[in-house]
């Protein structure tokens, strides 16, 4: 009984989880490569430093304090707002937008502007696989 049980959750979570697709894939394999190039200690992303950093507050470019929640809100599966340019951002977790994290290209492009808006610098390999990996699971 406990082994169907434990069967059934397993396969409810698998189902529930999502999944890059193939370049987005390949892409995640690249950011691994540089990590473990950068630090030999490295052992995966995590999703929880991933919202650490998504949702900690920095000041940013423009020097006001701001966070990817500033513009995307908590609720990624909610239409967001670029505070810079009053554009309409649609929701970020792939979940409520299947759009979201299917490009390589663009998501690179977005990695490079928001890392430079948010924190003022380039993120690391490390910190945009964590990133993607939260998000994937929004």
């Amino acid at each position: 009984m406990k082994k169907i049980f434990l069967m059934l959750s397993c396969s409810a979570v698998m189902l529930l989880a999502q999944e890059f697709n193939a370049p987005m894939k390949a892409y995640l394999n690249e950011l691994e490569k540089e990590a473990k190039a950068q630090n030999a200690a490295f052992n995966g992303f995590d999703a929880k430093r991933g919202e650490s950093i998504f949702t900690s507050k920095y000041i940013g470019k423009k020097a006001q304090e701001m966070s990817c929640t500033t513009c995307h809100k908590s609720d990624l599966k909610a239409t967001g707002l670029n505070v810079n340019t009053n554009k309409t951002i649609a929701p970020l977790a792939p979940s409520a937008n299947a759009q979201r994290l299917t490009d390589v290209e663009e998501v690179q492009k977005w990695l490079r502007r928001n890392f430079n808006d948010v924190y003022n610098r380039e993120g690391s390999a490390l910190e945009k696989g964590d990133v993607l990996t939260y998000l994937i699971n929004q």
